[in-house]
């Protein structure tokens, strides 16, 4: 599976811990990153993190790109709700999720669901959707 990781300003350490105690998982899936967030979560976890570009410089499209053409899996997005700096970009992602059904988490709670589910095989009906796309970015 591709996982998608962002994170506000505000939220990125609890993204690293996340990755931190999730790392075993993670680490079984082909991860991908907004700059700052990836190299932050690779530094920490040692995981192997595809590095887009920052969020100012235009991770947000590039994640967005895939996600419409159907290489990304998960989407987990901490985000601050008290926050406007990335308020179009979460929109955006989220919108894409909904229209293309992919899992997305816009906080801790529900990233653990899905983590738990991914763990479990529960999101195996996106590997038989799509038998012939590869998990590399």
């Amino acid at each position: 599976m591709n996982i998608a990781l962002m994170a506000h300003d505000q939220k990125k350490e609890l993204m690293v811990q996340f990755c931190i105690a999730y790392c075993g998982i993670l680490s079984k899936h082909t991860i991908c990153a907004t700059n700052t967030t990836g190299r932050l979560v690779s530094e920490v976890t040692g995981l192997n993190v595809h590095l887009f570009l920052s969020h100012a410089h235009g991770g947000s499209q590039q994640i967005g790109a895939r996600i419409a053409y159907n290489e990304i899996d998960m989407v987990l997005f901490f985000s601050n709700p008290q926050s406007n700096d990335w308020d179009s970009d979460l929109q955006y992602i989220t919108r894409l999720c909904d229209q293309y059904n992919i899992p997305c988490a816009t906080n801790v709670a529900t990233a653990e669901m899905l983590i738990h589910g991914l763990e479990r095989g529960d999101l195996d009906w996106r590997e038989i959707l799509n038998p012939k796309k590869s998990n590399t970015l």
